[in-house]
């Protein structure tokens, strides 16, 4: 069997592929009953139960590139489920009546045994009262039943040495209770865990977390920039800096869209429908299925006929035009995107507008300032951005289903781009759309200086005129590249802000292997302005910058492909 490491290793490594789909699939199966169950005990609910479980495997495809080596992942996703849980919990108690929420839990969940009866209420925050090292131990131990050989292998000790820690992690877990008036004998505690930690999570959720934390993950990561479906291209270019405030906050409301369309409806479907999920999607999936095959069962036969009435030319237009339509409709059932059924609505595709639209004003927000573009003036320019994103994820959508060769797209998308520019022109004149022009063309150099900032040392002002310098280090790089690679100047060098990268690996492939080249020459010339360590984590914020960007053109081609190859 391989290991949880080896899995998000696999996962990391592509995670659009199927190979890297299937190893985070895995990852779900083995950890779902452990997560569902801590997060049951603090939300008291199966519902919120399984909403705590997506975010928590959401959170785990976002960070499955920054985990340290030697996570153990069982302690790792106890943790981000117990923190999803209390968030959930707050937002429920002001939503909900506690009393209506008690009624649920009486309804959905069996009577434990008396000793677990008074424990479980307590055990997670017994659980959290531990050490990291003695915490791990319990999980490990008696919340997935490994042995304790499996135990020391995960905490890197011998087998004697995880006997040692369990025991002395389950004595301090007894104390705990003791002072709380429940007195337990310590074996008597290792049974009830053992039997009553980990309950069994419903038929069928796996497959729907799993699904629904990859396509979360992508859009959370894509939501990181602007003009690839959110503001994902902050996200991608650092980690967790001030600024991100807006686009974070934009990505939180297109993950909780996507829950309520992918989730949420197909909770609400299989409470008034039937009982079982994985029947409903199954029949779902089945009638799909039936209807691909009925129709090119239909399209064989008609040509059969075709072929049959050729000396008949009465008939032959006729034939023509159904088979026609039934080419149409075998298109239209192999052309569904994740992207297409998550705004099937008109609503749905306006709060995705809306999130392109305050990803916008984030973003352009300082070219705002530097225009003063008055109030009405920033709204209907946010607009026009947010217009043009909504109609490129279009139109990369088509690409993708209609296999549109890279350079006829790319020229597409510079049509695109000329109406854009028109309009904006239209809004703040010629020499605002020069500015405008020349504020995106240096995007890379502008939003890697302002977010690798607070990593420079010195005052205030002297990271700022070292940032300054950095930006224009950057910019010249950046020309020097494009000249080189006989690319125009105005060739958009962030990797998820240019959409044709995600309609084309290759040329995904070219633009990241620029924007390694343009960051490791402006690290080797950066010696007269930042020290050796300033220059070692700035290697390292590049390398995790093309990491994202990387990992966001992937999930983002996921998202946007057809998901049936008929």
């Amino acid at each position: 069997m391989a290991k949880d490491a080896e899995l998000l290793e696999e996962f990391a490594r592509a995670p659009a592929a199927r190979a890297g789909q299937d190893a985070f699939t895995e990852l779900v199966n083995r950890h779902l009953n452990l997560v569902y169950s801590a997060a049951w005990r603090q939300t008291r609910s199966p519902q919120l139960a399984e909403e705590v479980a997506q975010a928590a495997f959401t959170q785990l495809a976002l960070h499955a590139t920054t985990l340290r080596g030697g996570t153990i992942l069982t302690a790792w996703l106890y943790q981000v489920s117990h923190r999803s849980a209390i968030d959930v919990v707050r937002r429920e108690a002001r939503r909900q009546a506690r009393e209506q929420i008690a009624c649920e839990m009486n309804q959905l969940q069996n009577q434990p045994a008396a000793d677990w009866a008074l424990i479980e209420p307590l055990l997670d925050e017994a659980v959290q009262a531990l050490d990291e090292t003695d915490r791990a131990a319990v999980l490990l131990r008696y919340f997935e039943n490994k042995s304790l050989r499996e135990v020391g292998g995960a905490l890197g000790t011998s087998e004697d040495a995880a006997q040692k820690r369990v025991s002395r992690a389950l004595a301090r877990l007894r104390e705990f209770f003791v002072k709380k008036g429940i007195a337990t004998p310590a074996t008597g505690l290792a049974g009830i865990l053992s039997l009553n930690a980990v309950q069994t999570a419903p038929a069928g959720l796996a497959l729907s977390i799993a699904s629904g934390s990859l396509a979360s993950a992508a859009l959370t990561l894509s939501a990181a920039t602007a003009t690839s479906l959110t503001t994902a291209k902050i996200i991608a270019m650092t980690t967790m800096q001030k600024i991100l405030v807006g686009a974070a906050l934009a990505a939180a409301v297109v993950t909780i869209a996507y829950q309520h369309r992918q989730v949420s409806q197909l909770r609400d479907q299989s409470q008034t429908l039937a009982p079982d999920r994985e029947a409903a999607w199954n029949q779902q999936v089945a009638q799909l299925q039936r209807e691909r095959d009925q129709a090119t069962n239909a399209l064989a036969l008609l040509k059969a006929e075709n072929a049959s009435l050729a000396k008949r030319p009465s008939d032959v237009l006729k034939l023509r035009n159904e088979v026609g339509k039934l080419r149409d409709e075998k298109a239209a059932l192999g052309a569904t995107t994740a992207i297409s059924k998550m705004t099937a609505t008109p609503e749905a595709r306006q709060l995705l507008h809306d999130q392109q639209k305050a990803g916008m004003a984030v973003i352009y927000k300082q070219f705002a300032q530097q225009l003063k573009l008055t109030p009405d003036q920033s709204e209907k320019f946010n607009d026009l951005l947010a217009d043009h994103v909504m109609q490129n994820v279009d139109d990369v959508t088509a690409a993708l289903r209609d296999k549109t060769p890279p350079d006829q797209f790319s020229q597409f998308l510079a049509g695109e781009n000329t109406a854009l520019n028109q309009s904006i022109q239209d809004l703040v004149g010629a020499d605002g759309l020069a500015q405008y022009q020349d504020y995106t063309k240096n995007l890379l150099a502008s939003l890697t200086a302002m977010q690798f900032q607070d990593s420079l040392s010195g005052s205030d002002d002297e990271k700022t005129a070292k940032a300054s310098q950095l930006r224009q280090a950057i910019e010249q790089q950046t020309q020097t590249a494009l000249a080189n690679a006989n690319l125009p100047s105005d060739y958009q060098t962030v990797p998820i802000l240019n959409f044709v990268n995600i309609a084309s690996e290759d040329q995904a492939d070219q633009n990241l292997k620029l924007l390694s080249g343009i960051y490791q020459q402006v690290a080797s010339g950066a010696g007269s302005y930042l020290s050796p360590d300033e220059i070692t984590k700035f290697q390292a914020f590049a390398a995790k910058a093309i990491a994202n960007n990387t990992a966001a053109l992937g999930m983002n081609r996921m998202l946007m492909a057809p998901l049936s190859s008929n």
